[in-house]
């Protein structure tokens, strides 16, 4: 999980702003929405450990305000990035966990922060049972996975020719495969 902390409120010029916006950092009583178009970047995050965080807390004072889910991490101009996703609201888990409580990673000089939280373990996608705290599988697991439902069709080939007689592309992936 990401702990975003942001400093004080500051007005910018949108024009030279890569996502338009007219105020960086936090204020009491900033909206949802607002709060969340200021907290989405830009930030220096290198590497591929951001791509593989699923849910972000935002700290304005020492307190989470916000939590979000993270559906995709976006290059923008000058060498940064920021995230796209949503909103996460009371009855989410994150967001009962977290917000209106003190930040779990406390005050920090670096915005971006990483945190080991208990709701990051989850269920590996394979089916096996297995908790898992990054991606969608364990290591090795994607590919038994596959290799379990071709064996319940019965061969590659016997797969093969199965996929191709029942899976009908939507207008958008006939259009790539043309």
């Amino acid at each position: 999980m990401i702990q975003i902390t942001l400093g004080k409120q500051k007005d910018v010029d949108p024009n030279s702003d890569p996502l338009q916006r007219s105020q960086i950092g936090w204020s009491d009583g900033l909206p949802d929405q607002q709060l969340y178009e200021i907290a989405r970047g830009v930030w220096v995050m290198p590497g591929t450990r951001v791509e593989r965080e699923r849910f972000a807390v935002v700290n304005g004072g020492g307190v989470i305000r916000l939590a979000m889910e993270i559906e995709r991490v976006v290059d923008v101009p000058g060498g940064r990035r920021s995230f796209e996703g949503r909103i996460l609201g009371p009855g989410h888990s994150v967001h009962d966990y977290y917000v209106g409580k003190p930040a779990p990673n406390g005050a920090q000089q670096n915005p971006i922060t990483y945190l080991k939280s208990p709701l990051d373990n989850r269920k590996c996608n394979c089916g096996c049972g297995k908790l898992i705290e990054r991606g969608d599988f364990l290591p090795g697991h994607d590919q038994r996975a596959i290799h379990e439902r071709i064996a319940r069709i019965g061969t590659v080939k016997d797969f093969i020719a199965w996929f191709d007689q029942t899976w009908t592309p939507d207008e958008a992936q006939q259009g790539e495969a043309a």
